[in-house]
C-alpha cells in the first residue's frame, strides 16, 4: 500500500467540473492498493499518516500533528501510484490491486479514518477525477507499507 501525503492549505476534487470533495488545512492522500494489501497493513498505515508531525508548532519547528492542528483529509485512489516503468516507455499498472478489492480497502480506510479524523472528504473511487492543491510548504511524503 502506498500513500503520497501532501500537507495542504486546501484541496479539491471534481468529476466533470462539480466538486465532490474539498478541505481547507490538513493532508491530500492519495491512496495505491496492492494486490497483497490487507486491512492490517491499511490499519497501519493510517496509524502512521494520523500519527506524522509535519505541521509547525510557535517555534516553526514540524512538530504538530493532523489532531493538534484540527486538520482535515482528503483521501483520493489513485492505482497509478502502483506504475512500473521499468520496460519501455508505456508504465504497466500490472501491480495495482483488482478493482473489487481495491475500493474495498480504499472504502476501510475512509470508514476508519473518520474514527480519528472529524472531518474527511473523499475522492470517487474509479472516475476520472481533477484534484487541485495549495501544498503547504510544500511539504509531501510517501508511505509505502514494504518499507514500514
Amino acid at each position: 500500500m502506498r500513500f503520497v501525503i501532501q500537507r495542504v492549505k486546501e484541496a479539491s476534487v471534481r468529476i466533470s467540473g462539480q466538486v465532490i470533495g474539498e478541505i481547507d488545512k490538513g493532508y491530500l492522500v492519495l491512496i495505491g492498493v496492492s494486490d497483497s494489501d490487507t486491512e492490517a497493513v491499511a490499519d497501519k498505515m493510517i496509524k502512521k499518516m494520523i500519527g506524522l508531525r509535519i505541521f509547525e508548532d510557535e517555534n516553526g519547528k514540524t512538530n504538530l500533528s493532523l489532531a493538534d492542528v484540527e486538520g482535515s483529509l482528503l483521501l483520493v485512489s489513485q492505482f497509478t501510484l502502483y506504475a512500473n516503468c521499468k520496460k519501455g516507455n508505456r508504465p504497466s499498472f500490472i501491480e495495482a490491486g483488482a478493482p473489487d478489492r481495491a475500493n474495498e480497502l480504499y472504502e476501510y480506510i475512509i470508514r476508519e479514518c473518520r474514527k480519528f479524523v472529524p472531518r474527511v472528504q473523499t475522492g470517487e473511487f474509479g472516475a476520472e477525477m481533477e484534484v487541485g492543491l495549495i501544498n503547504d510548504g510544500p511539504f509531501t511524503i510517501l508511505l509505502d507499507s514494504e518499507t514500514l
